[in-house]
């Protein structure tokens, strides 16, 4: 079963599914900066264009182009920024 998630206004959007009893999501992020809390730990993979992230307790950005990929870890947030759309898939550890 698919699930449609819209965040921020429509600047973030994406499907989420299930496979081999894990949790996905495969989106898309606007240009623009977005704050993302988790509850458990994350795989962002970026599969196109790119994304800059700062992680929680940090004040630098990293930068991830499309084939590259980035933990975050459980109980934490990132802030992700784009300057074209962005395409990711996130795996839920």
């Amino acid at each position: 079963m698919l699930n449609h998630n819209t965040y921020f206004e429509g600047g973030v959007q994406s499907l989420g599914f299930e496979r081999r009893g894990r949790r996905h999501t495969i989106g898309v992020i606007d240009a623009g900066e977005f704050h993302f809390d988790t509850e458990g730990a994350e795989r962002m993979t970026v599969v196109s264009g790119e994304v800059g992230v700062r992680f929680a307790r940090s004040s630098e950005w990293r930068f991830y182009p499309a084939g590259t990929a980035f933990e975050v870890e459980a109980a934490s947030g990132f802030d992700v920024r784009a300057e074209v759309p962005v395409a990711y898939l996130c795996e839920f550890l």
